[in-house]
């Protein structure tokens, strides 16, 4: 008989870190579930997975809505296989000074960075904790841990991020579900990031060599996160490129 293929679900699954960690998984095997809002933006992602020979199926996913949430939980259970890994990855990374963040910023970006983060961690745990197992992965930032100038909403969803998983992996642990936190604390290879680079005069194809963050090497470290033996887990680790001042 061939063994079923394990299952991943990739919630955020943008163009950067989310698409790396799908395709890390894949190219390990796993059969990979990747969400995002823009329904559209996942077809070159499914294609490169497909074509690499790997196993992607797409799903239209607003994870700040929690009918939607439920559902596409009980489709991957259902009809595709029980979930042995769930990355929570939505950003919501905004500049906004104090006196400009409206209510409803405010209430957005929280609810993108903490609130999507209960709901899929809440539905993740209802279906690994009768199987006694599973992991359940949320992607942190610098802000987690740091409060910046003009970012008091990002900082405040990733606090409650943090803290979510944090509450998660003490009453999780025990169930045998791996709960870990990651903390991306640097500047990450994307296009946004380059430019930000160019707006303050800086080339950054002229930076010493891995001063950016690739996302294949952030994808590396969920790879063997999620393959640690249970008896040296790890709830929280950051990653930071060799140059990165902190």
């Amino acid at each position: 008989m061939t063994k079923e293929k394990p299952v991943a679900l990739i919630v955020g699954a943008g163009d950067y870190i989310g698409a790396a960690v799908a395709k890390r998984f894949a190219s390990g095997g796993f059969k990979v579930c990747v969400g995002r809002r823009n329904f559209d933006k996942l077809t070159p992602l499914v294609r490169e997975i497909k074509e690499n020979g790997g196993e992607a199926i797409p799903f239209e996913f607003d994870a700040r809505k929690e009918d939607v949430t439920e559902n596409i939980f009980s489709e991957i259970e259902n009809n595709i296989g029980p979930l042995d890994l769930v990355v929570f990855n939505p950003g919501g990374n905004v500049y906004f000074p104090i006196s400009e963040t409206t209510s409803r910023v405010f209430r957005k970006v929280w609810e993108m960075s903490c609130f999507a983060g209960f709901l899929t961690g809440r539905e993740a745990a209802k279906y690994m904790v009768p199987r006694k197992k599973g992991a359940i992965f949320f992607t942190g930032a610098t802000a987690s841990i740091r409060g910046s100038s003009g970012y008091s909403a990002f900082a405040s969803g990733k606090f409650g991020l943090r803290a979510l998983s944090q509450s998660m992996a003490r009453e999780l642990g025990p169930e045998n579900i791996h709960v870990a936190h990651l903390i991306i604390d640097a500047a990450v290879d994307t296009k946004f990031v380059r430019q930000l680079f160019l707006n303050k005069g800086t080339d950054p194809d002229t930076l010493p060599e891995d001063t950016l963050m690739k996302p294949a090497s952030i994808a590396e470290t969920y790879w063997n996160l999620f393959h640690q033996t249970k008896d040296g887990w790890t709830h929280e680790i950051d990653l930071r490129p060799f140059g990165e001042k902190w």
